[in-house]
């Protein structure tokens, strides 16, 4: 970039200057009125190279000198009118550290970093669409890649914020865990989450590209990453808030095991095996002591099936302390077996399972939307005043399939009437940790 600036010096068309920001505002005049030169103008090209070298060997305090282009100050384009390209700031840098004090104005790094990188299409939001007019001149008078910027309505989703300015804010006072946490409208965020590429492009292709700023529903998005995922993720056995069943005429010690389709939408995936035994641990909430009418799941003296296993019959209950159900005692229907099923009976109710001894504990992190309002920008007060309590719920104690402690980082995964989840980067060789990365059905839309 320093170069650059340097060459428009050499062809009269930049000068450094040491009227300060307010006279600089002052001399662009307004809209309506033209604007003056400045003072220092006309300052001679050796003048202006010695001057901005001695602003490039810190010679001067920040503000005391600024590089202009020298354009035209009667210009409709305010931007247009000598805009400031370069100034001092001695400011210890993330990257090149101390050995800069000088650094250009982003109107004036942005085509030239486009051009660098042969961008042919820089897309930016309407609020750029007069800046246009500064990239393209500066890209002719340096006489560089001809870069072109393109002007698109921004795009803002409902429940979260886009601008990066309220991000950072998350991110500084710890709203969110970073620029990766699941529940941020980031690529990174995205990806740990568990949205796939195809999705993200099936999404931006549906709502195409806007000329007017509009507010696009992230149900939408969402439905993208469910049409996706059903069609790849694997499915698997997860108990989240797991109860004992003991199905007490199966023998003891005996071990079983029972296959299961991979993922019923892609005969390819194959098929895998379950151990099944005498103890296993089904959802509490597939159990109820006094159900209502055509209540399918279990219940005393109803029966159900075990999805890829056998019918069982729920006879008895016991409970722990203050009336909590800890186990159920039931039986099972040895010819009942899915795939060999000799036993007539047609039950209505499917339920997931694991077996308890074979169990893998894992933890799961529930995310959701991170506002709990719509139009965060249309809201009043602090935007933070709005973030949804729920956003992520933690369960560190759920019990998964065994053939979960070889998940790799790029599969995603169906468990069975919860959701789709992906494995997070906190997971450990002692402890598996999974997103959910959508609820198989819009929860929302009911809201």
């Amino acid at each position: 970039m320093y170069g650059f600036a340097v060459k428009l010096i050499k062809k009269g068309l930049a000068y450094v200057d040491d009227s300060t920001s307010e006279e600089i505002a002052k001399q662009k005049g307004t809209p309506t009125q033209p604007g003056i030169n400045s003072p220092y103008r006309e300052r001679s090209m050796d003048e202006n190279l010695k001057l901005f070298s001695e602003m490039r060997a810190g010679n001067y305090k920040d503000g005391e000198k600024v590089l202009r282009a020298k354009i035209d100050m009667a210009h409709p384009n305010m931007h247009m009118r000598d805009p400031i390209i370069y100034r001092i700031k001695h400011a210890h840098h993330h990257r090149t550290g101390d050995a800069w004090c000088i650094y250009p104005m982003y109107d004036f790094a942005h085509g030239q970093s486009d051009a660098i990188e042969k961008v042919t299409h820089s897309i930016c939001t309407l609020e750029f669409v007069p800046h246009r007019a500064l990239y393209d001149w500066l890209i002719e008078q340096l006489e560089i890649y001809p870069s072109r910027q393109y002007e698109f309505a921004r795009l803002n989703m409902t429940y979260t914020v886009m601008s990066k300015r309220k991000l950072l804010q998350l991110v500084n006072e710890g709203h969110v865990q970073g620029w990766d946490d699941p529940r941020m409208p980031t690529l990174s965020g995205m990806r740990r989450r568990g949205y796939s590429p195809e999705s993200i492009r099936d999404f931006c292709d549906r709502i195409g590209i806007a000329k007017r700023d509009n507010l696009i529903d992230v149900g939408l998005l969402e439905f993208c990453v469910r049409e996706h995922l059903n069609k790849v993720a694997l499915r698997k056995m997860v108990v989240f808030d797991p109860v004992k069943v003991v199905i007490t005429n199966y023998p003891e010690g005996k071990v079983e095991m029972v296959e299961t389709e991979n993922n019923p939408e892609d005969d390819s995936a194959g098929k895998r095996e379950m151990p099944f035994c005498r103890e296993i641990y089904i959802e509490r909430e597939d159990f109820m002591e006094s159900p209502p009418k055509k209540y399918f799941r279990l219940a005393p003296g109803q029966m159900v099936r075990l999805k890829s296993a056998y019918i069982i019959k729920c006879d008895g209950i016991v409970k722990g302390e203050a009336g909590h159900i800890a186990e159920l005692h039931c039986s099972y229907i040895p010819e009942s077996r899915s795939g060999s099923d000799t036993s007539g009976i047609n039950v209505k109710g499917t339920l997931h399972w694991v077996s308890a001894q074979h169990a893998v504990p894992v933890e799961v992190r529930l995310y959701d939307r991170l506002f709990k309002v719509e139009d965060v920008a249309d809201a009043e007060g602090d935007f933070k005043d709005y973030l949804n309590p729920d956003s992520l719920q933690v369960l560190p104690n759920v019990y998964a399939e065994p053939s979960l402690k070889k998940a790799a980082s790029t599969e995603r995964f169906q468990f069975l009437r919860k959701g789709y989840f992906i494995l997070d980067p906190d997971t450990t060789s002692g402890k598996l940790v999974f997103n959910r990365t959508v609820t198989l059905r819009d929860t929302w839309a009911k809201q």
